[in-house]
């Protein structure tokens, strides 16, 4: 399950024991899960810059964390960091310099493409994406290049905190739901997306606990 960088982590804010209730009413084998599992713990972090965000993304995509955050650290020391990582700076860099930083050749090309659609409004403004919709963020970000809806999917719910997100392509979300209800396999992507019609507006908590039974011991079988 992907987890937060170090920041100001917390809890979200939309959980309470009337949404785990509601959930175990609409889904009495999730309910089961979410006993087993316990209190709900998902970690989010602000959302500082759309930009920096979906940058950082790119940079990690199919990398371990070690490597990721040391390529991403080089690459911040080309262009700054902080308030200093903007598109104008990025795209003031050399491409060898951004080269030898680690980036490869695609990575380089996603990052640029990043900064451009940032400075043209393709990639909304902060305050711009706190007042769009789920959808809408994910039509707009995936238009980048080296963006996927997964990644937008993983922004909204670790750092913009929206409640509602069912990544149904993610392969632990898909496991847990195997693991969960008991599936000789994992669910397609358009099964699980049915199902978890039953989870609206939480299927963000949902989620979430799937991603634990993914990683929950397997129950020993039951003796005749």
């Amino acid at each position: 399950m992907p987890r937060p960088p170090p920041d100001i982590i917390r809890y979200p804010g939309y959980y309470s024991p009337s949404v785990r209730r509601a959930l175990s009413r609409a889904d009495p084998t999730l309910g089961a899960l979410m006993k087993r599992v316990g209190p709900f713990r998902l970690q989010v972090r602000p959302l500082h810059s759309p930009f920096g965000a979906l940058a950082e993304s790119i940079v990690y995509q199919q990398l371990h964390g070690k490597a990721a955050a040391s390529i991403f650290a080089r690459v911040c020391e080309r262009v700054g960091s902080g308030r200093k990582f903007t598109p104008e700076a990025l795209l003031a860099v050399s491409d060898a310099s951004l080269r030898e930083a680690g980036l490869s050749a695609n990575k380089l090309a996603a990052l640029q493409d990043l900064a451009r659609k940032t400075l043209d409004g393709t990639v909304p403004s902060l305050s711009k994406v706190r007042r769009m919709e789920d959808a809408e963020l994910i039509e707009h970000f995936t238009q980048v290049r080296g963006i996927g809806q997964w990644t937008v999917e993983m922004l909204l719910i670790f750092q913009l905190e929206r409640p509602d997100v069912l990544p149904v392509d993610d392969f632990g979300v898909r496991k847990g739901f195997m693991r969960a209800y008991g599936l000789p396999e994992m669910p397609r992507p358009k099964a699980l997306r049915d199902y978890g019609e039953r989870w609206r507006p939480w299927r963000s908590v949902a989620s979430w606990y799937l991603w634990r039974a993914a990683e929950l011991p397997a129950e020993p079988a039951a003796e005749d």
